[in-house]
């Protein structure tokens, strides 16, 4: 009776020896893999977009034009920020693109070439896009956008300097306007002395072009409410000038910083408009 004790107690002594030894060597079976906080997610529609850790879609607020928020309030509560303070990111993206601001009510947000980024309520599962186009300015977020469509206002300067409000219709004058930018937020204009196809602003020898620089990009993805075939390109003096609707585009020179529009009152009002899609065609 003793013995058998005895091997009972010294099978127990083992079995729980061999149990403590191995705790630190257990390998999960069914280990779950590590999810960025953003994605790069392939949309049959949108092709490459932005998405949360779950795949939950992001967006861009087209007003969001400084690099600040202008979703608040009731704004806020159908376009949730998005915000992680650890940026983890799927490959394909660049942590150089993305960055955090402070928003007015205090609350962090995460950027993306500057446009805070944010989510919709009324996206219920994982590969929802149904924020995309509403009111004309929010769109999908994507990281491969050509251009972007802004809505602010136009801010020109009077004959003293000073900034100066004006209307869609280059009148003195509170109104949001909608117009199209860089990927970055860099305004695009035309010049109304221009013909189709035909830039009759830049010099031969690219003098003025420090004033109104030619624009062009690669048209690669376009937000949804801009037509790829509405663009076309033109050669000024052997570069190559982006045009819409058969108007050539432009910077303005003394655009400095991101949301600048200084362009619609030089050198006077209407000149040189900004670009949308109620623009005339040539």
């Amino acid at each position: 009776m003793k013995k058998s004790i005895f091997l009972l107690f010294t099978s127990i002594s083992l079995l729980s020896s061999c149990s403590s030894d191995d705790s630190d060597t257990i390998i999960d079976p069914d280990p779950t893999p590590d999810v960025n906080a953003v994605r790069l997610v392939t949309d049959p529609t949108f092709g490459n977009i932005l998405t949360d850790a779950d795949g939950m879609s992001l967006y861009f607020f087209s007003r969001d034009t400084k690099e600040q928020s202008e979703c608040n309030n009731d704004c806020k509560t159908a376009w949730p920020i998005f915000y992680k303070a650890d940026l983890t990111l799927d490959d394909g993206l660049d942590a150089a693109d993305f960055g955090v601001i402070t928003r007015t009510d205090g609350d962090k947000q995460n950027t993306y070439k500057g446009w805070p980024l944010y989510y919709f309520f009324n996206d219920n599962v994982a590969g929802d896009t149904n924020g995309d186009k509403v009111g004309n300015n929010w769109y999908i977020a994507k990281p491969d956008y050509s251009l972007m469509y802004a809505e602010a206002q136009l801010i020109g300067r009077d004959s003293d300097g000073n900034d100066q409000n004006f209307t869609s219709e280059y009148v003195v004058g509170d109104e949001l306007t909608f117009y199209m930018t860089s990927s970055t937020g860099r305004t695009i204009y035309a010049f109304v002395n221009d013909t189709k196809d035909d830039n009759n602003y830049t010099a031969q020898d690219f003098s003025n072009d420090p004033i109104w620089p030619i624009f062009h990009i690669d048209i690669d993805r376009l937000p949804s409410i801009l037509d790829r075939n509405d663009f076309g390109t033109i050669d000024v003096f052997g570069r190559t000038q982006l045009t819409y609707k058969g108007r050539p585009l432009y910077y303005f020179g003394q655009d400095t910083n991101r949301g600048d529009n200084y362009g619609v009152s030089v050198p006077s009002p209407g000149i040189w408009p900004v670009v949308n899609t109620d623009i005339t065609p040539l």
